[in-house]
């Protein structure tokens, strides 16, 4: 396993436990040869280019970092302006290296490899001759695990600025042998996470995000997938971008049946100059291959991002249980009633307070005072520290909920530096929620950032912090850039967020950091490289719920994901469902309360007592366990997921019923993912005694189902070997 070089063929053949990736240099191009299940090598493998017709030019060639102007008429993977304002560059192969283990990637987040054995990387030098141009083609492969990260360096070698006008991070041409669906996370605001399948005919499919964000639109993820692919069967193919910024995917089938798939930072109205010297590091792709279902692609990606992206003395910490304030008050609220909540917490078993929205300046709504980050005394008498204290001594730690990247026109901050908001001068500045955007691309800007909450940080006992960002990029244009670098400044945005990100949470480390951009706006594996979780959505509807979190399990591991209990009626969608409902739903992430709990009955209060037990019983098997998914909500008025421990003895099982059917057939939940030759004792909810079933029939012949039949029911299930 590792990468194997035939010198006389060119041929570079990486093989994981069970993939293989082949590329072969042509003519002195970087050609894709072969990606797909594990293939032995053998002495002789150059005939595996047998698809491509001789004398077929470029565009017919399945290059690996293609061009436009050659005579390959598709999308390219780049574009460069020369001095001269032509745009003709032929990148050509000129050398390779090896090394062991995976290399940081300058000011962008990476997956990384703790031990050098756990991967192999290869770099492919490239030069445009006429320019100077260097482009160096990295590839990392894992031994143990069916992936292969991309990304791209590209350097001005020659004595003249260039400028790049498109640097995507990979691409990737499929053989006209292959049909292929493909497959994304669509939605917006409170309807994040959508599965959206579409097959891809003659023409382009593109998705992609111009709002300098993620976005709750499209998640910079996507996969191509054979027809007959399943959970379970079937080939797939995926890519997700480490990157939180704006970004474009576009698959493009040809006259012959051929795709060519590539994803990168999206190149509308981005440029970036290169002067002499001068590097640009394009985002990674992380690329999984499965040939056993969408289940085993995700299941990958999950334990990739819980254990080689996430970092810090969370990353495999079991997460607290917490109560967030903000559906209980809003704005309204003061020290008092703050500190009654925690203390009803505390008797429930919670563990953590997060303080919301509405602390400091003079924020009484959300018209005024982001920037302006010191506690308002008329709400908290002792200020912030009085209060943590007072939680702390109920029993819970504390948390705190920041936006740190916006600045509100009413605000100090505002008043004071004008120009500290991304703008461009004698134009208006459109407003979202009465705010604008911060421009991160000045350090004396992240500069004030890191100190107003340093300083809190270091007076208050904060112990988990709500990274907030409510808006997209508008005016996108800096004070700080000459004109000729304008349209640097979206990217130069997402640098500066990680440099600051990079900073406060290194000084930092015993603070647990959760990632929130009105929701899910900006859930990509980019954020999860500083913060191991993101609020997963504005959408606290249990049932509106089941979709989000099982979508965006499609990349995204459970530990990564937070989910909450809220009132009913709902606050998005108006919806009344029993508490026994909410909670098993929101039990299936970073488990939580965001409602009043002092107008708790004290039936309400046994039911989240029970919860809470529940749940620190299960979270180490939630957070950490493989998850299978096992009836989609987007097919159907049911749906089903469960978690099975990494030595198959141990599983959770959750079965959720929307709405009910009168007299309804005798129903059965076929499982996955069980040893079938081990006996498990299966026990439903709390009951003491239980039934012991053999893992075959479990998976084969299913579990029995006996739910009640009303609307908004769900069961869960313990199985221990």
């Amino acid at each position: 396993m590792g990468i194997t070089v035939q010198e006389q063929t060119g041929l570079f053949h990486f093989t994981s436990s069970g993939m293989s990736y082949l590329i072969q240099i042509v003519d002195g191009y970087p050609v894709h040869v072969y990606w797909g299940g594990r293939l032995k090598h053998r002495d002789r493998m150059d005939n595996l280019l047998m698809h491509v017709p001789e004398r077929a030019g470029l565009d017919r060639l399945p290059q690996e970092y293609p061009q436009y102007g050659s005579g390959d008429f598709r999308n390219p993977a780049y574009q460069a302006e020369l001095a001269d304002g032509t745009r003709i560059t032929e990148l050509k192969y000129e050398g390779y290296r090896i090394t062991p283990g995976k290399p940081k990637l300058i000011g962008l987040p990476a997956v990384y490899a703790e031990e050098e054995t756990e991967a192999d990387t290869l770099e492919l030098e490239l030069k445009d001759a006429y320019s100077g141009l260097q482009v160096t083609l990295v590839y990392t492969i894992y031994a143990e695990r069916n992936v292969i990260v991309r990304s791209v360096r590209l350097r001005n070698d020659g004595e003249q600025q260039l400028r790049l006008r498109r640097a995507l991070s990979a691409s990737v041409d499929f053989s006209a042998k292959q049909d292929l669906d493909i497959l994304y996370l669509s939605g917006a605001w409170a309807r994040e996470g959508n599965m959206t399948r579409r097959s891809l005919r003659q023409g382009e499919t593109r998705i992609d995000s111009k709002r300098g964000m993620s976005s709750h639109q499209l998640n910079p993820f996507a996969a191509l997938v054979t027809p007959e692919t399943t959970e379970s069967h079937g080939e797939a193919f995926g890519f997700s971008l480490v990157y939180s910024g704006g970004f474009e995917a576009g698959a493009e089938v040809d006259a012959f049946g051929s795709t060519r798939f590539n994803i990168g930072v999206n190149s509308f109205d981005f440029a970036w100059l290169l002067s002499p010297g001068e590097v640009f590091q394009t985002p990674e792709v992380v690329m999984v291959y499965s040939g056993q279902g969408l289940g085993d692609m995700s299941r990958t990606y999950h334990k990739l991002y819980r254990t080689r992206l996430c970092r810090g003395q969370y990353r495999d910490a079991e997460r607290p249980i917490l109560v967030n304030n903000w559906e209980a008050t809003y704005f309204n609220f003061n020290a008092d009633k703050l500190v009654a909540i925690a203390e009803e917490g505390a008797k429930l078993g919670i563990e953590l307070f997060v303080l919301d929205d509405g602390w400091f300046g003079k924020r009484d709504a959300d018209n005024s005072s982001l920037g302006d980050w010191y506690e308002d005394r008329r709400k908290l008498p002792g200020g912030l520290a009085d209060v943590a204290e007072r939680i702390n001594g109920a029993g819970l730690r504390f948390g705190l909920w920041f936006e740190p990247e916006m600045i509100s026109p009413d605000s100090e901050l505002y008043r004071k530096h004008p120009d500290w908001c991304l703008h461009v001068p004698g134009r208006r500045r459109s407003e979202a929620r009465w705010q604008l955007v911060l421009d991160y691309t000045r350090p004396e800007v992240r500069d004030y950032i890191y100190e107003s909450l340093s300083a809190i940080f270091k007076r208050v006992p904060v112990a988990y912090v709500k990274w907030d960002m409510n808006r997209g990029l508008t005016e996108i244009g800096s004070a700080a850039l000459p004109p000729e670098r304008q349209s640097e400044t979206a990217h130069r945005y997402v640098l500066g967020l990680y440099e600051l990100l990079e900073r406060i949470t290194a000084a930092f480390p015993h603070i647990l950091f959760e990632s929130c951009a009105s929701g899910g706006g900006r859930f990509d594996p980019g954020m999860l490289y500083y913060m191991p979780q993101t609020w997963t959505s504005d959408n606290t509807d249990a049932v509106e719920r089941l979709k989000i979190q099982y979508g965006i399990s499609l990349v995204y591991p459970a530990s990564a994901i937070g989910a909450h209990v809220s009132a009913v009626p709902n606050h998005q969608v108006g919806r009344i469902t029993p508490l026994e409902f909410r909670g098993d739903v929101a039990m299936s992430g970073n488990f939580g309360y965001e409602l009043d709990l002092t107008a708790f009955t004290d039936t309400e209060k046994e039911i989240v007592t029970r919860q809470v037990e529940t749940y620190k019983a299960f979270r180490g098997l939630v957070q950490k366990g493989d998850l299978y998914r096992l009836k989609s909500p987007f097919e159907g008025d049911d749906s089903a997921w469960m978690f099975v421990s990494e030595d198959k003895r141990e599983a959770l099982v959750y079965y959720f019923q929307v709405t009910a059917v009168p007299n309804p057939p005798r129903r059965a939940l076929r499982l996955d993912g069980l040893d079938p030759e081990l006996e498990y004792e299966v026990r439903q909810g709390k009951s003491e005694e239980g039934s012991v079933y053999g893992g075959d029939r479990l998976m084969q012949l299913g579990l029995p189902l006996h739910g009640q039949q009303k609307d908004y029911t769900s069961q869960w299930f313990r199985l221990q070997a």
